[in-house]
């Protein structure tokens, strides 16, 4: 899926605009854009994007995709978003007032490989809280 699916984000539009302005989006809001893009382009052309942000050299770049891939990081939840945007200049999430808005699972089609990811860790996540209250 190229770049234009990923504007149909506004928050990922905003992202993708701060970057090519070559701006500082923040620890959280390349790790925010990372967790989302990397389904959405491959990992040369997310490494390319993100190095757009003129506090992100070619190494902490890669580092960073590279651990949200091991990790197999699903995008983040609204709140999270707005919790890592709390502890950074830059504003991740350009209309926080608005409940609408920066969730990119309401915003974008998210693979359905990675729903089935979360319900299936949801669904251990219960098993586990259930056998400690047994």
């Amino acid at each position: 899926m190229p770049v234009e699916d990923l504007r149909r984000s506004p928050m990922m539009s905003h992202l993708l605009d701060a970057l090519d302005r070559g701006e500082d989006i923040g620890h959280y809001g390349r790790l925010t854009f990372a967790m989302i893009a990397r389904h959405y382009v491959d990992r040369d052309e997310l490494i390319r994007l993100m190095t757009q942000d003129k506090d992100a050299d070619e190494a902490k770049v890669g580092a960073m995709v590279r651990q949200v891939e091991e990790r197999d990081y699903n995008p983040p939840r609204r709140e999270r978003i707005l919790e890592w945007q709390a502890q950074q200049d830059f504003p991740i999430c350009p209309t926080p007032d608005d409940p609408a808005t920066c969730n990119p699972y309401r915003e974008l089609d998210i693979p359905d490989q990675v729903i089935e990811n979360i319900e299936e860790f949801r669904e251990q996540q219960y098993e586990a809280e259930e056998s400690q209250n047994s």
